[in-house]
């Protein structure tokens, strides 16, 4: 026995010092990683670089699986965040990250300025950041938590909805736009857009990370997930399906980089080879890039001839977009106009929606330093006033986009309740050659075809060309960035309204709805918690007989 006691008490004494050895080590690396987050610097880059994640869903990466939890480190950030003042300067950081991140391929042009816009759109996640840790933060009631499905999701909308104005930079990066090449999730896109898949994708973010902080939250969290797996599958299962109406060939001219003094008149000989090349090829259309003619065709009646020579040889529409002075009103337009066998149709779409600090320089009096530090516009270009439907000859009608108009989904949409049968963009992104932009750009027109139903055709001056059928499908293969070709597409045509094109930008609407009643419910908490209590009533005196005493006597 006492043998045995003895062995017992020699394994017993090493598992207890093993045991404590394990949890002081917990303690001491618990105690570094506060101590670490305590550092004003540390956490600060660590909240960036937690921001940033979300940038490796998008192409090139596109990692999209990654979107569902890369939201997670920024969360369980700010919700750590020992004041609330520290939680919204983690949102801002985190932003700033994002953005840096979304728009890295932009330094070589804008330079410092980069960092400067990156900064200042940052500031819109510093509310959301707070929002995570007044709702996650601490130890989160199961109504907090589920009371955080909705709000942070609406919170991240409401950011996305601001950025998107064409002051600020436009819609580029909005999260839902990650999910372009997931057909459940562009299922989605058809009944709410890109804002609806925003929206579901940062409630799975945010189901994870109650997940990870709260085991009191785990009921709500994993409520939440069923929900989003709901939502989508009623999305996959009942949202209309486009009506097949047939098919249109659609030829894309990539001329690929044109550099030097000659460089323009190079080009538009390349895509005058190019097009000659599809003689015989049975298109019903010609599509070139953004940019793709220099001189406006009323003042160089030449180029005009030469294109009508050649819409007459390949027996299709040819579709140019000009950049120059226009010659029948002051300054520089950017315009996509349509060239038949007769000539200019004089169907001509001046671009509305033009890219800060790429063709106009914002407060120009104020901010035109950004000339002489980066590529920024030397001289504004000129807005359009309104969109346009083209139809063509074959009775096809075309809804031109230009360059990043393709990442506004309310343009696209108004274009197909105006009867457009195809969208098209034309772009270039030749500055960008070796970044991330150009698949980033046209993996857009993926999700603008899925909302709305109608395919989507993606024309650059030197790749990434793509086209997508009206489910955001891919339709044959994309011309890369290398390349100097023609493609040709047998593009699906559509027919029938999808909930996005009806309904509009409803999850934006109900964003807003769940925001003011968290302010309503907000201030109704604040109102009971600063009331005064009312002073108790003690039991009436009595008199020394033990009848209670009357006023009086």
């Amino acid at each position: 026995m006492e043998v045995l006691g003895g062995s017992r008490r020699h394994q017993w004494v090493p598992s207890r010092t093993q045991a404590l050895r394990r949890r002081l080590g917990s303690a001491f690396e618990a105690r570094q990683w506060h101590a670490a987050l305590a550092s004003p610097w540390r956490r600060g880059i660590l909240a960036a670089l937690c921001g940033a994640l979300p940038a490796l869903a998008f192409p090139a990466p596109s990692w999209w699986w990654f979107a569902y939890v890369a939201l997670v480190p920024w969360l369980l950030l700010a919700r750590s965040a020992p004041t609330g003042r520290r939680a919204a300067f983690d949102g801002w950081l985190g932003g700033l990250g994002f953005m840096v991140a979304v728009h890295h391929w932009l330094l070589p042009s804008l330079h410092v300025f980069t960092l400067v816009i990156a900064a200042l759109l940052g500031l819109l996640w510093a509310p959301w950041g707070w929002l995570v840790r007044h709702l996650l933060g601490g130890v989160a009631s199961p109504g907090r938590a589920a009371a955080a499905l909705l709000v942070l999701p609406s919170g991240w909308l409401m950011v996305e909805l601001v950025r998107s104005w064409e002051g600020l930079g436009g819609p580029w990066g909005l999260l839902g736009s990650s999910q372009w090449q997931v057909e459940p999730a562009l299922r989605l896109a058809s009944v709410g857009g890109v804002w609806l898949v925003s929206a579901l994708v940062v409630a799975v973010n945010t189901a994870v990370a109650a997940l990870v902080a709260h085991r009191a939250a785990r009921v709500p969290a994993l409520a939440g997930l069923v929900a989003v797996a709901a939502a989508t599958s009623a999305a996959w299962t009942w949202s209309p399906r486009p009506d097949p109406a047939g098919h249109v060939r659609v030829a894309v001219v990539q001329p690929g980089v044109m550099n030097g003094l000659g460089g323009a008149d190079e080009r538009f000989a390349r895509e005058e080879q190019l097009t000659r090349s599809l003689t015989g090829h049975d298109v019903d259309l010609v599509v070139w890039g953004e940019s793709s003619v220099a001189h406006d065709l009323a003042d160089r009646p030449d180029l005009a001839e030469r294109i009508t020579a050649l819409s007459r040889e390949v027996g299709a529409d040819i579709l140019v977009n000009v950049d120059a002075r226009r010659s029948d009103r002051p300054g520089i337009f950017k315009s996509t106009v349509l060239v038949g066998p007769e000539g200019p149709t004089g169907d001509r779409y001046d671009k509305m929606r033009l890219v800060p600090f790429g063709e106009y320089v914002p407060a120009r009096s104020l901010l035109g330093w950004a000339t002489s530090v980066g590529k920024a516009a030397g001289e504004d270009r000129r807005r359009g006033d309104r969109p346009v439907v083209m139809e063509l000859g074959q009775g096809l009608r075309v809804g031109p986009l230009v360059c990043f108009e393709s990442a506004f989904p309310d343009m696209s949409r108004h274009l197909t309740r105006e009867g457009a049968q195809v969208l098209l963009a034309q772009s270039a992104t030749s500055s960008f050659q070796h970044s991330w932009a150009p698949q980033q750009h046209a993996s857009l027109a993926a999700v603008r075809a899925a909302e709305t139903g109608r395919p989507m055709v993606h024309a650059t001056l030197t790749g990434v060309s793509a086209v997508y059928g009206p489910s955001g499908e891919r339709v044959g293969k994309p011309l890369g960035t290398s390349a100097s070709s023609t493609a040709e597409y047998e593009v699906p045509l559509a027919t029938g309204t999808t909930p996005y094109v009806r309904y509009g930008d409803w999850p934006v609407h109900a964003a807003l709805g769940v925001l003011a009643l968290l302010c309503v419910a907000e201030g109704v908490r604040a109102y009971r918690f600063r009331r005064p209590a009312p002073e108790p009533q003690g039991p009436p005196a009595r008199t020394a007989h033990g009848s209670p005493a009357r006023p009086g006597r």
